[in-house]
């Protein structure tokens, strides 16, 4: 079977790669092998890489699955709402490499780590389903209300703005942005560095500080899928 995600460990950090080939769409499959390699990152207690192919960090929801009806819609919803509570409640420090493109649950993923770096280029980051004809997720606002500026929330959910890299910054999607080319060089010094926290330390006050957050998360998740 083709993997989607590939998992590699040097010297406390783990790089989890999302390449599907194509816009590395969060379908079931996609995230059930991001789940498997964050297992084993869990189990080394490492710093933790996301990242994505060239271009593409990714597109989102796998659309295709919208037209199956609302039971194999609801376990990707919820596949995806559980994958970003993950993500924000991780016991080790996570860092979103930002590759290229970033929309929509590839924006949710973004908003979940807790660092961003993307590459510059002509990416655009952000929530697009407004755009699109789609209700944005309860779960999706949640965590835009936790990681997003006050003043860009409601633009970037209800008008469904998109950003560039550079853009991108101001609203909360990434923190920094760099050349394409040195993404990944910069990326892994700074995951070297947070190597040296005290990993109990820093789970410890990561549900503290998002002990709230990650309530409203987990009720949103039922609200949705009710």
């Amino acid at each position: 079977m083709e993997r989607r995600v590939s998992y590699e460990r040097t010297e406390g950090i783990s790089t989890i790669t999302m390449d599907d080939g194509k816009v590395n769409a969060m379908s079931v499959p996609m995230i059930r092998e991001i789940n498997s390699a964050l297992d084993q990152a869990q189990e080394h207690r490492t710093v933790v890489i996301l990242t994505g192919r060239q271009g593409v960090f990714s597109a989102g929801f796998d659309l295709a699955v919208f037209k199956q009806g609302p039971e194999p819609l609801g376990e990707m919803l919820r596949a995806g709402a559980e994958l970003s509570e993950r993500i924000l409640s991780f016991p080790t420090p996570v860092i979103a490499a930002c590759s290229g493109h970033a929309i929509a649950m590839g924006s949710f993923l973004l908003m979940s780590a807790d660092l961003r770096i993307g590459a510059d280029g002509p990416f655009r980051i952000g929530m697009n389903e407004v755009a699109i004809g789609m209700t944005l997720p309860y779960f999706a606002i949640e965590i835009a209300r936790q990681r997003l500026a006050p003043t860009y929330f409601n633009r970037a959910a209800i008008l469904a703005e998109m950003y560039s890299p550079q853009e991108a910054i101001g609203p909360g999607f990434l923190d920094r942005v760099v050349p394409s080319e040195q993404l990944l060089d910069t990326v892994r010094e700074t995951a070297a560095a947070m190597t040296k926290l005290d990993m109990t330390a820093h789970a410890a006050t990561k549900l503290r500080v998002r002990g709230s957050a990650l309530e409203a998360l987990r009720r949103a998740i039922e609200s949705e899928l009710a």
